[in-house]
């Protein structure tokens, strides 16, 4: 029931985000925008570094000086991943019109959904890998530990389902569908995280690895999220998110663990 719970706690946190399309009037502010952005940055810059690089390195203590070893690869690994992901799929960001990925004849809205699907994929991976840890008896993670991740990622993901279906509300879309899209938008989340728990249970050596998750979920934040908090002049209040996010998550993952 736990592990359930663990896999469904982050896809309620962008429902109720998406559900802003009917408490708010008109476009989210800016300033608040940026900070919500600031804010998930660094809730998954913490979750990387306690919840996976750590007990990735705690996993390898065997190795000794090289107990580094496998989360540094996994890290690389991970950020190559997305890399390549980002390079084939194609997919078009809400603030602005230019395309990444192959070249494609498909709606706007389709590849905006790509484009979040992209940024969720390292998330649902990140809970997948800590719950299947639990699930299959590593005594370095703890269920404690994949549910403080699993609520740190829903609270990040709280602003990300307001900041999907907000936008699309003001492009024209109908709010009960902005709504759908926003909630769509998260789907991704427990998919890849019932794929990863499932991939573990037949590759369990791999979970010294799990910073795999961390080198993903890095490159999102770098690529995605602080470009778009930085766009159209800086914003020391997203930063100061940032730093708030970083702090929280911080705090629920030691507290929890």
């Amino acid at each position: 029931m736990q592990i359930i719970i663990g896999i469904l706690i982050p896809f309620l946190g962008t429902t109720l985000g998406a559900l802003l399309v009917f408490l708010l009037r008109g476009k989210l502010n800016a300033k608040i925008e940026k900070m919500l952005l600031g804010f998930a940055a660094g809730v998954m810059l913490a979750a990387s570094i306690w919840s996976l690089i750590d007990p990735a390195i705690s996993m390898s203590e065997n190795l000794g000086k090289f107990a580094f070893l496998p989360a540094a690869v996994g890290f690389m690994i991970g950020i190559l991943f997305m890399y390549l992901l980002d390079i084939l799929v194609p997919h078009t960001h809400i603030k602005t019109d230019e395309e990444e990925g192959l070249k494609s004849n498909l709606k706007k809205t389709t590849k905006m959904m790509f484009a979040v699907t992209l940024h969720n994929i390292p998330e649902g991976m990140a809970v997948g890998v800590v719950l299947a840890g639990t699930l299959y008896g590593n005594n370095i993670l703890s269920i404690s530990s994949a549910l403080s991740l699993s609520i740190g990622i829903a609270i990040q993901n709280f602003p990300e389902g307001a900041i999907i279906s907000l936008p699309l509300y003001q492009e024209g879309m109908s709010k009960p569908r902005s709504f759908v899209m926003g909630v769509l938008s998260g789907v991704v989340e427990p998919i890849a995280t019932i794929i990863t728990i499932f991939l573990v249970k037949y590759i369990s050596p791999v979970l010294p690895y799990v910073a795999f998750a961390a080198g993903a979920m890095i490159y999102v934040v770098v690529e995605e999220l602080i470009p778009e908090f930085q766009a159209n002049g800086h914003s020391n209040l997203a930063t100061i998110a940032l730093a708030i996010g970083f702090i929280m998550m911080m705090i629920l993952d030691v507290t929890l663990s």
